[in-house]
């Protein structure tokens, strides 16, 4: 049997993210409140919201962190269709903006379980922003911002992972 991430080919290189990551960036900015809180949505979503929350800060937005550790992939290529929160938020949100971040927007079911959650936690209000948007029919929740319109391929790198190997990749690539 062959090494899928043999085949890794490249379609976004590392400096396309970046630049990518800085757009969102300047489009995010005058949306956030000062007591903005960023969670990200582990693990995939570590590498751009380590990115894009240094963005912030170089905006003058230096936002508290926490994480979300939310599972519905596991070691396969398709979403179980529903969640397991392994760990849930650290800090208190009640009444504060928070801003949810994840690397792949695809059916929707992390991110529209994430949202809920802050909500739940008491959020004033969530804003969902993503890295990649797949292509996707019905997808739970449309995010507010997304860095990079993708196409329906299984992709690896800058978070994303094929039976968790591939995140640490700095660029994307396809494996299909």
């Amino acid at each position: 049997m062959s090494d899928p991430l043999l085949d890794v080919r490249p379609i976004l290189g590392a400096e396309d993210v970046a630049r990518r990551v800085d757009a969102l960036a300047d489009a995010l900015a005058p949306r956030l409140a000062p007591d903005a809180v960023a969670v990200c949505l582990l693990l995939g979503g570590l590498w751009f919201a380590a990115d894009l929350t240094r963005a912030l800060a170089r905006h003058g937005h230096p936002l508290a962190f926490d994480a979300l550790w939310l599972s519905s992939y596991g070691e396969a290529r398709e979403s179980a269709g529903h969640c397991e929160v392994r760990a849930g938020l650290q800090r208190p949100v009640t009444g504060r903006q928070v801003l949810v971040l994840d690397d792949v927007a695809d059916s929707g079911a992390s991110l529209a379980q994430a949202a809920a959650l802050v909500r739940d936690a008491g959020a004033r209000e969530v804003i969902t922003a993503v890295f990649a948007r797949k292509p996707w029919p019905g997808r739970a929740i449309e995010p507010d911002f997304v860095a990079w319109e993708a196409p329906s391929r299984f992709l690896v790198g800058y978070g994303m992972d094929l039976a968790g190997a591939a995140r640490a990749l700095p660029y994307v690539g396809a494996v299909d």
